[in-house]
């Protein structure tokens, strides 16, 4: 499995990572129907186990997804030669109705950005990095890997400029606001010092409490501090590009802040503007 993951170039870490599960799940239950390897493996047997990712109520996406995972796995293994055909050739699953992601209102965004009530301040330094973090995932809008993994080298706070590896090792320059640059200059200058450590890596911009670079789950953990409801990191990526739209930002040029490779990705932010206006319309509207 270690042989197939690294051939997984230009994937984003946690692609590669839900592929190794998705695979190491239909060996397992492939090894429970008696099958010692891939070379026992067809086309009919796919699709029973897709059909069995039905009954067990996995969501339609979830299961191409898992299909997409399939492709690859037995192409991987095609291309080795360790099998004499692709049973997984043109497998397919229904991808099912995409989401239309969670967007935070307008203020909500100025609440969650304004900091915790004052009864739950934390340590300066905390308080410092958790509004850089929060102001740089909405103010930009990164992807909470592209935040984990950026670099001092990656900032320019005299130009207001960040610039981030994204999905399939892709580089872009996102520009930055005036409060954005603060809230970061604020945290270099004043808060990671007091957080770094012997361990605390050259190249991390944010670190955590312990010293280390800063995780996925401890930007979630932030959210959880600061935020009145539930909120992922990815939604605050969601509302920078609707709220953008909803200002009358042309769509190509959310493209290309948001680093999609596709216009089709970017237009599910204008579903979900419409959901947006007509919800406005159907509360304010005398006739609606």
């Amino acid at each position: 499995m270690g042989e197939f993951t690294r051939s997984l170039t230009g994937l984003a870490d946690a692609t590669v990572e839900a592929y190794r599960r998705d695979v190491g799940a239909f060996v397992t239950w492939a090894e429970r129907a008696g099958l010692a390897g891939p070379e026992g493996v067809d086309r009919l047997l796919l699709r029973r186990y897709l059909a069995y990712l039905a009954t067990r109520r996995y969501a339609r996406r979830s299961i191409a997804r898992k299909a997409a995972a399939l492709r690859r796995y037995f192409a991987w293994l095609r291309h080795r030669q360790l099998i004499n055909a692709d049973p997984s050739a043109r497998l397919s699953a229904p991808s099912g109705e995409a989401r239309l992601p969670r967007v935070l209102s307008p203020s909500e965004a100025a609440s969650l950005l304004g900091g915790p009530p004052e009864a739950a301040q934390q340590a300066d330094a905390v308080r410092l990095r958790d509004d850089a973090v929060l102001e740089l995932l909405y103010g930009s809008g990164l992807r909470v890997g592209e935040l984990c993994g950026l670099g001092p080298d990656g900032l320019d706070l005299d130009r207001s400029t960040v610039t981030v590896w994204g999905k399939g090792s892709k580089q872009r320059r996102v520009p930055m606001y005036e409060l954005t640059v603060a809230a970061l200059q604020a945290w270099m200058q004043r808060g990671r010092s007091h957080l770094a450590g012997p361990e605390t890596p050259d190249d991390a911009v944010f670190v955590n409490r312990r010293g280390r670079r800063l995780g996925p789950r401890d930007v979630r953990r932030i959210l959880d501090r600061r935020a009145s409801a539930p909120t992922y990191p990815h939604a605050l990526r969601h509302s920078f590009a609707t709220h953008l739209l909803d200002g009358g930002a042309d769509l190509r040029v959310v493209q290309e802040l948001l680093g999609h490779s596709s216009l089709q990705t970017t237009q599910i932010y204008t579903h979900v503007s419409k959901e947006r206006l007509i919800g406005v319309y159907g509360q304010t509207h005398p006739r609606a």
